[in-house]
This record gives structure tokens, sequence and C-alpha cells, in this order.
């Protein structure tokens, strides 16, 4: 399966999303990457003013990557094309701050979120390190455009793919893909992975302990809900009442990448084989238990 390189300013755009489906689904299991997209158009680059590095702060690097044996194992993979830092899929699609724009924003816009007020909406104001990333307000068109081209064609991606899988099995777990940069409140402590199921409202809790029993096996230290619990994917797709279940994976970036570089460190080879392993558990297990 060919998945996006990293792609530089003046090279022809690609869709907002590459869809990897297997020749038959084996299972009620879906893969979801919103984060990992590195296409960096260039008027967005002419108006950021951050340089190269700075601006891929953000991103869940190579993480389409980690979990790209999916549709060899008989699961579907669905991949942003698009940054976060550009438009994050992983927001409601109208969480905006006003500080960034040239005028006032729509009544129905969400100005008043937490994620807003740090600087990370749908449109973001800052990178993860809490940099600025405009050198000057941006008109609302410009968020339009991009909630139009990219939240928008993902989420109809991801919700018929969802709408397909509960069709033909009854039920379906998504399984939203991320990565984390290390946290300084854990210390020596940290996770390497992070399971979020919106404490406890948008996936079973069998399905839970099921991948974490899997990652445990293979030796890695994983926490619940803490410090992510899972964003709007989790929390607007979950719904275990309605045969759908949502489970947020966040990685901690330092087991595969060099975070300073974004550079793929050769521990990755190891971290994607585990991973693959684990889907394919997962693709074997019996998950009628989902159904409502």
């Amino acid at each position: 399966m060919d998945l996006p390189m990293p792609l530089l300013a003046g090279q022809a755009a690609p869709g907002p999303f590459v869809m990897s489906r297997p020749a038959r689904q084996r299972a009620p299991l879906v893969l979801a990457s919103p984060h990992s997209g590195r296409h960096y158009p260039a008027e967005f680059l002419a108006e950021s003013r951050l340089d190269a590095l700075a601006v891929r702060r953000s991103e869940d690097s190579f993480v389409e990557e980690l979990f790209a044996a999916a549709p060899d194992l008989g699961l579907p993979l669905l991949a942003a094309t698009f940054p976060r830092v550009y438009c994050d899929a992983n927001r409601e699609p109208w969480e905006l701050d006003p500080t960034m724009f040239d005028g006032p924003l729509p009544a129905w816009v969400n100005s008043a979120s937490p994620r807003v007020g740090a600087g990370l909406g749908t449109i973001a104001r800052v990178v993860s390190n809490g940099e600025p990333v405009y050198r000057r307000r941006l008109p609302f068109s410009e968020a339009e455009s991009r909630i139009q081209r990219c939240w928008q064609p993902y989420h109809a991606a991801l919700a018929a793919l969802i709408a397909e899988t509960r069709e033909a099995f009854g039920c379906c777990l998504l399984i939203d893909c991320h990565s984390m940069p290390a946290h300084p409140a854990h210390g020596a402590n940290a996770p390497d992975m992070v399971l979020g199921d919106a404490h406890g409202t948008a996936c079973a809790s069998r399905a839970v302990r099921r991948v974490e029993e899997l990652l445990w096996q293979m030796g890695y230290r994983v926490r619940r809900n803490d410090p992510y619990a899972g964003g709007y994917v989790t929390r607007h797709y979950g719904r275990p009442r309605e045969s759908v279940h949502v489970l947020q994976i966040e990685i901690a970036r330092g087991l595969y990448m060099d975070e300073a570089a974004i550079e793929r460190l050769p521990e990755m080879e190891r971290l994607r084989g585990d991973l693959t392993a684990m889907m394919a558990a997962l693709a074997e297990a019996d998950w009628a238990f989902l159904r409502g």
C-alpha cells in the first residue's frame, strides 16, 4: 500500500484523504489517522511565520505508516493528507478563534470552547509548542474554504466507512490513531500508549480492555484517558447504544521518532511490527458483544 510521503510547496495537491481498503473487510474494525497529513499548500506556508520544521510541530508524524498493514489484514484505513495545523479533523467543524480573523465571525461559530482558548481550534492559531502560526489575520472565507475542502470530505468518508461497517457486521469499532509528545507531568512514569474512550462513554470497556491487554503483553506501559480521553472524533462518533464504538490510541513519539528533527528512528520498525500484530489479533477476535 502506498501512502503519501511528505509533500513540499509547489507539488500537486493530493485529495484530502487516502482511503486504503482491503479486498474484503474481515472484521468490524476501522482505523483512522486524522493528524498525520503533511501536505502544506504553498499559500499557507507563505502566510505562516514559522520555518519548515516549526510548522510541523503539531503533526502526528508517520502514524499512518505505523498502521499501514491494516488493509493487508482485512481492515480499512483512512488517513488525512492535510496537516492538523492547516485544518484539524479532530475538532468540531467550526471551532474558530475570533482573534485570528480580520472581521467578525458568524454567530453560529463556536468561539468559546477550551480548544479555541488554547489556540487549537479547527484552524489552529498556534502549533503544539505555543508558537503563533500566522503573520497576519485571516479572512473568514479562508476558514470556510479549508473546512469545505478538507474537514467535510474527511468526515463524510469516515461516517460512510463507519456506516458501511455497521451495516455489514452489525457493529463498528473505530480506532482513532494519534501520537503524543513527551509529557513533562509524567516524568519517568510516562506511558507508551494512552487509550481514550471519553471516560467510558464512547467504547465498550471490554473492547478497551482487549486492546489494553494486547499492548501490555508486548511490554508497553498503557494508561486510560490520562492525559488524553479522546477528541471530537471519539465523542461524536462513539455511540455504544447504536453499536458504534470509538477508541482513541495515543502513541508516544519517542518510541519511534526524533521529535526535534521529525525523523523516523530505527525503533519504528519494531513498533510497526507490534501494532501490526495487535491489529492481526483484533481482526481475528469475536466482536459480537459490540452489537447493541
